[in-house]
């Protein structure tokens, strides 16, 4: 009987994720992915976003988005319209943000572009973003939503 709640025992520590110690080792973190070059309209969206937020022009921020378009920051409930969109704006902008393009796709009328994110001169990613983009055929790119979050690990929610 004890011999056989030890190899009970044994087996339940050795399927558990973590050693007695307390933590794994820490994973060492992934290369920084590479830029991609995107088209110039598509180059343009982001070029007047960091316009717009560099000098905290919240009615140009606006402008770069559809009647209708959303967005998302974390901790924040979801944004949409010039209203919503104004609102969540006001009082963010002001800092040398920098935008690069990992991924993108356009077709007629619909693309995306996938990105990360920086201030100033630093010299790693501080976040990433998906930008959804809608235009008129023909007609300029516009953002139907802007939907980013930091790379910092998330803080576990306070105890009661």
């Amino acid at each position: 009987m004890r011999s056989s709640i030890k190899a009970a025992l044994l087996a339940a520590l050795a399927a558990t994720p973590t050693s007695l110690a307390g933590a794994q080792a820490p994973t060492p973190p992934a290369a920084p992915m590479p830029s991609v070059t995107l088209p110039p309209d598509l180059d343009r969206v982001l070029r007047d976003y960091e316009r717009a937020w560099k000098a905290n022009d919240v009615p140009a921020l606006v402008a770069l988005f559809t009647e209708d378009g959303f967005v998302l920051q974390p901790g924040r409930p979801p944004a949409r319209g010039r209203a919503g969109l104004t609102q969540t704006y006001t009082g963010q902008g002001g800092g040398d943000l920098r935008l690069r393009a990992l991924a993108y796709h356009a077709g007629d009328v619909v693309g995306y572009i996938i990105g990360a994110y920086t201030y100033g001169d630093a010299a790693t990613d501080m976040g990433k973003f998906t930008l959804t983009l809608r235009r008129e055929r023909g007609g300029p790119w516009r953002i139907a939503s802007d939907m980013d979050n930091g790379n910092a690990p998330r803080r576990p929610p306070s105890s009661p």
